[in-house]
Protein backbone atom coordinates (compact mmCIF):
# COMPACT_ATOMS: atom_id res chain seq x y z
CA UNK A 1 0.00 0.00 0.00
CA UNK A 2 1.57 3.64 -1.07
CA UNK A 3 1.75 6.49 1.28
CA UNK A 4 -0.79 8.53 -0.45
CA UNK A 5 -3.52 5.94 0.03
CA UNK A 6 -2.73 5.24 3.63
CA UNK A 7 -2.66 8.66 4.27
CA UNK A 8 -6.30 9.32 2.58
CA UNK A 9 -7.28 6.11 5.04
CA UNK A 10 -5.44 7.38 8.36
CA UNK A 11 -8.98 8.78 9.78
CA UNK A 12 -10.88 5.83 8.97
CA UNK A 13 -8.18 3.59 10.18
CA UNK A 14 -8.02 5.60 13.60
CA UNK A 15 -11.33 5.40 14.01
CA UNK A 16 -11.55 1.64 13.36
CA UNK A 17 -13.85 2.05 10.30
CA UNK A 18 -11.31 -0.14 7.83
CA UNK A 19 -12.18 -3.50 6.97
CA UNK A 20 -9.92 -6.36 9.03
CA UNK A 21 -7.74 -6.48 5.41
CA UNK A 22 -7.01 -2.63 4.98
CA UNK A 23 -6.56 -1.61 9.10
CA UNK A 24 -3.78 -4.99 8.46
CA UNK A 25 -2.35 -3.49 5.54
CA UNK A 26 -2.13 0.50 7.00
CA UNK A 27 -0.76 -0.77 10.35
CA UNK A 28 2.18 -2.67 8.67
CA UNK A 29 2.38 0.13 6.01
CA UNK A 30 3.42 2.60 9.11
CA UNK A 31 5.00 0.67 11.28
CA UNK A 32 7.69 0.37 8.31
CA UNK A 33 7.74 3.75 7.15
CA UNK A 34 8.22 6.61 9.50
CA UNK A 35 6.82 9.75 7.44
CA UNK A 36 3.58 8.44 7.37
CA UNK A 37 3.64 7.37 11.22
CA UNK A 38 4.27 11.25 11.76
CA UNK A 39 1.56 12.40 9.68
CA UNK A 40 -0.63 9.57 11.51
CA UNK A 41 0.15 10.62 15.04
CA UNK A 42 -0.45 14.59 13.78
CA UNK A 43 -3.82 13.36 12.61
CA UNK A 44 -4.59 11.80 15.81
CA UNK A 45 -3.70 14.78 17.32
CA UNK A 46 -6.15 17.10 14.98
CA UNK A 47 -9.24 14.94 15.80
CA UNK A 48 -8.51 15.10 19.63
CA UNK A 49 -8.14 18.70 19.52
CA UNK A 50 -11.54 18.95 17.12
CA UNK A 51 -13.12 16.70 19.53
CA UNK A 52 -12.38 17.81 22.87
CA UNK A 53 -11.66 21.66 22.33
CA UNK A 54 -14.22 22.91 19.63
CA UNK A 55 -17.75 23.93 21.20
CA UNK A 56 -20.07 20.85 20.14
CA UNK A 57 -23.41 21.47 19.22
CA UNK A 58 -26.26 18.74 18.47
CA UNK A 59 -27.34 18.56 14.65
CA UNK A 60 -31.05 19.44 13.82
CA UNK A 61 -33.36 16.84 12.63
CA UNK A 62 -33.72 18.52 9.35
CA UNK A 63 -29.94 18.83 8.96
CA UNK A 64 -29.64 15.17 9.47
CA UNK A 65 -32.24 14.37 7.28
CA UNK A 66 -30.77 16.72 4.54
CA UNK A 67 -27.38 14.41 5.26
CA UNK A 68 -29.08 11.24 5.28
CA UNK A 69 -30.43 12.28 1.71
CA UNK A 70 -27.19 13.36 0.18
CA UNK A 71 -24.86 10.64 1.72
CA UNK A 72 -25.20 7.92 -0.99
CA UNK A 73 -24.03 10.07 -3.72
CA UNK A 74 -21.61 11.24 -2.10
CA UNK A 75 -20.08 8.28 -0.92
CA UNK A 76 -18.46 7.22 -4.02
CA UNK A 77 -16.64 10.69 -4.82
CA UNK A 78 -13.90 11.94 -3.28
CA UNK A 79 -14.08 15.60 -1.79
CA UNK A 80 -11.43 18.09 -2.92
CA UNK A 81 -11.06 17.59 1.33
CA UNK A 82 -10.21 13.82 0.82
CA UNK A 83 -7.76 14.88 -2.04
CA UNK A 84 -5.49 17.37 -0.05
CA UNK A 85 -6.33 16.01 3.62
CA UNK A 86 -2.88 14.37 3.49
CA UNK A 87 -1.12 17.28 2.77
CA UNK A 88 -3.26 19.88 4.97
CA UNK A 89 -3.66 17.76 8.03
CA UNK A 90 0.19 18.50 9.54
CA UNK A 91 0.10 22.26 9.15
CA UNK A 92 -4.27 22.29 10.46
CA UNK A 93 -3.21 20.65 12.87
CA UNK A 94 -0.14 22.69 13.95
CA UNK A 95 -2.41 25.56 14.03
CA UNK A 96 -4.83 23.81 16.15
CA UNK A 97 -2.53 22.90 18.72
CA UNK A 98 -1.18 25.98 18.84
CA UNK A 99 -4.03 27.82 18.86
CA UNK A 100 -5.23 25.81 21.76
CA UNK A 101 -2.04 24.87 23.68
CA UNK A 102 -0.90 29.24 23.87
CA UNK A 103 -2.95 30.32 26.16
CA UNK A 104 -3.10 26.92 28.41
CA UNK A 105 0.38 26.69 28.52
CA UNK A 106 1.12 30.50 28.82
CA UNK A 107 -1.29 30.22 31.88
CA UNK A 108 0.02 27.45 33.47
CA UNK A 109 3.53 28.47 33.00
CA UNK A 110 2.46 32.00 34.94
CA UNK A 111 0.72 30.02 37.91
CA UNK A 112 3.77 27.86 38.02
CA UNK A 113 6.08 30.99 38.37
CA UNK A 114 3.91 32.76 40.96
CA UNK A 115 3.52 29.86 43.10
CA UNK A 116 7.52 29.49 43.30
CA UNK A 117 7.74 33.10 43.90
CA UNK A 118 5.29 32.87 46.35
CA UNK A 119 6.99 29.79 47.70
CA UNK A 120 10.27 31.37 47.89
CA UNK A 121 9.05 34.29 50.29
CA UNK A 122 8.13 31.56 52.90
CA UNK A 123 11.22 29.16 52.23
CA UNK A 124 13.63 32.71 52.83
CA UNK A 125 12.38 33.55 56.13
CA UNK A 126 13.19 29.88 57.12
CA UNK A 127 16.23 30.65 55.87
CA UNK A 128 17.14 33.60 57.91
CA UNK A 129 15.52 32.42 60.73
CA UNK A 130 18.29 29.51 60.79
CA UNK A 131 21.12 32.05 60.31
CA UNK A 132 19.94 33.74 63.37
CA UNK A 133 20.07 30.26 65.19
CA UNK A 134 23.67 29.22 63.72
CA UNK A 135 25.45 32.83 64.38
CA UNK A 136 27.47 33.02 67.11
CA UNK A 137 26.44 36.98 67.68
CA UNK A 138 22.87 36.90 66.27
CA UNK A 139 21.86 40.35 68.05
CA UNK A 140 24.03 43.81 67.02
CA UNK A 141 21.74 45.38 69.84
CA UNK A 142 20.39 44.10 72.76
CA UNK A 143 16.89 44.90 73.97
CA UNK A 144 16.49 47.26 76.75
CA UNK A 145 12.97 47.95 75.31
CA UNK A 146 12.01 49.06 71.77
CA UNK A 147 12.40 52.53 72.35
CA UNK A 148 16.15 51.57 72.35
CA UNK A 149 16.01 48.98 69.77
CA UNK A 150 14.13 51.18 66.90
CA UNK A 151 16.36 53.87 66.85
CA UNK A 152 19.29 51.79 66.61
CA UNK A 153 17.90 50.93 62.46
CA UNK A 154 17.98 54.56 61.88
CA UNK A 155 20.54 55.21 58.72
CA UNK A 156 21.54 51.24 58.67
CA UNK A 157 18.05 50.38 56.30
CA UNK A 158 16.82 52.37 53.50
CA UNK A 159 13.07 51.80 55.43
CA UNK A 160 11.55 52.84 58.44
CA UNK A 161 10.91 49.52 60.56
CA UNK A 162 6.67 49.56 61.41
CA UNK A 163 6.00 47.70 64.69
CA UNK A 164 5.22 48.69 68.14
CA UNK A 165 5.06 45.52 70.23
CA UNK A 166 7.57 45.83 72.89
CA UNK A 167 7.80 42.46 73.88
CA UNK A 168 5.53 41.13 77.67
CA UNK A 169 5.81 38.13 79.57
CA UNK A 170 4.75 35.53 77.11
CA UNK A 171 7.07 36.92 74.47
CA UNK A 172 9.64 39.47 75.42
CA UNK A 173 11.84 40.94 73.09
CA UNK A 174 15.33 40.06 72.93
CA UNK A 175 16.96 42.21 70.55
CA UNK A 176 17.68 42.85 66.66
CA UNK A 177 20.04 43.27 63.66
CA UNK A 178 20.02 43.90 60.33
CA UNK A 179 19.75 41.27 57.27
CA UNK A 180 18.74 40.38 54.49
CA UNK A 181 15.46 38.82 53.20
CA UNK A 182 16.36 37.94 49.32
CA UNK A 183 17.73 40.89 47.42
CA UNK A 184 16.56 43.75 50.05
CA UNK A 185 17.85 44.60 53.20
CA UNK A 186 15.77 43.23 56.32
CA UNK A 187 15.21 44.50 59.79
CA UNK A 188 15.09 41.54 62.51
CA UNK A 189 13.55 41.50 65.64
CA UNK A 190 14.26 38.37 67.83
CA UNK A 191 11.41 37.68 70.45
CA UNK A 192 11.23 34.32 72.69
CA UNK A 193 8.61 31.92 74.00
CA UNK A 194 10.16 30.16 76.87
CA UNK A 195 13.68 28.60 75.47
CA UNK A 196 12.28 29.44 72.02
CA UNK A 197 13.53 32.42 69.66
CA UNK A 198 11.11 33.59 67.59
CA UNK A 199 12.15 36.05 64.42
CA UNK A 200 10.61 38.97 62.57
CA UNK A 201 11.54 40.07 59.63
CA UNK A 202 10.62 43.42 58.07
CA UNK A 203 11.75 44.12 54.70
CA UNK A 204 10.33 46.27 51.22
CA UNK A 205 7.61 44.48 50.20
CA UNK A 206 7.23 45.73 46.63
CA UNK A 207 8.39 43.00 43.56
CA UNK A 208 7.41 39.94 45.77
CA UNK A 209 4.82 37.29 44.94
CA UNK A 210 2.68 36.76 48.16
CA UNK A 211 0.75 34.21 49.44
CA UNK A 212 -2.59 34.21 47.75
CA UNK A 213 -4.09 31.11 49.74
CA UNK A 214 -4.45 29.89 53.64
CA UNK A 215 -5.16 33.56 54.46
CA UNK A 216 -6.89 34.83 57.50
CA UNK A 217 -8.11 38.04 58.36
CA UNK A 218 -6.26 39.74 61.17
CA UNK A 219 -6.90 43.14 62.15
CA UNK A 220 -6.82 44.60 58.36
CA UNK A 221 -4.47 42.30 57.13
CA UNK A 222 -4.44 38.76 56.06
CA UNK A 223 -1.81 37.01 57.08
CA UNK A 224 -0.33 33.16 55.37
CA UNK A 225 0.09 30.67 58.06
CA UNK A 226 2.07 27.46 56.87
CA UNK A 227 5.14 25.12 58.30
CA UNK A 228 8.03 24.30 56.76
CA UNK A 229 11.17 22.32 57.15
CA UNK A 230 9.56 21.60 60.91
CA UNK A 231 8.98 25.28 61.35
CA UNK A 232 5.82 27.81 61.94
CA UNK A 233 5.79 30.50 59.07
CA UNK A 234 3.54 33.48 59.49
CA UNK A 235 3.69 36.01 56.44
CA UNK A 236 1.77 39.45 55.72
CA UNK A 237 2.27 42.75 53.68
CA UNK A 238 0.94 45.86 55.17
CA UNK A 239 1.53 48.99 52.98
CA UNK A 240 5.36 49.05 51.58
CA UNK A 241 6.29 46.35 54.22
CA UNK A 242 6.06 42.75 54.32
CA UNK A 243 6.40 41.02 57.42
CA UNK A 244 7.38 37.35 58.08
CA UNK A 245 7.60 35.29 61.74
CA UNK A 246 9.47 32.33 62.24
CA UNK A 247 9.83 29.85 64.87
CA UNK A 248 9.27 26.49 66.02
CA UNK A 249 7.00 26.82 68.83
CA UNK A 250 3.53 26.10 68.40
CA UNK A 251 1.35 26.99 65.62
CA UNK A 252 -1.22 28.51 68.05
CA UNK A 253 1.37 30.58 70.28
CA UNK A 254 3.00 32.06 67.33
CA UNK A 255 -0.81 33.34 66.23
CA UNK A 256 -1.07 34.84 68.80
CA UNK A 257 2.06 36.90 69.15
CA UNK A 258 1.40 37.83 65.07
CA UNK A 259 -2.05 39.52 66.58
CA UNK A 260 0.26 41.13 68.69
CA UNK A 261 2.47 42.64 66.42
CA UNK A 262 -0.18 43.39 63.50
CA UNK A 263 -2.70 45.27 66.50
CA UNK A 264 0.51 47.13 67.50
CA UNK A 265 2.04 47.90 64.15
Amino acid sequence: MSCDSVRIRLLDYQQGRLPLDAQSEVRAHLDGCPACARVGAVEHELTWVLEHRLPQHPASLALKRRLAARWSATAARRSWWSRGRPSLVPALAAAAVVLVAIPLVSHQRTASRLASERAAVVAEAVNDHLRVLSSQHPLDVESGGLHQVKPWFAGRLDFAPAVTFAGDADFPLKGGSVGYFRDRKAAVLVYARRLHPISLLMFRAEGLAWPASDLTRLDGVEPHATAERGFNVIVWRRGELGYALVSDVDAVELKQLAAKIVGGS
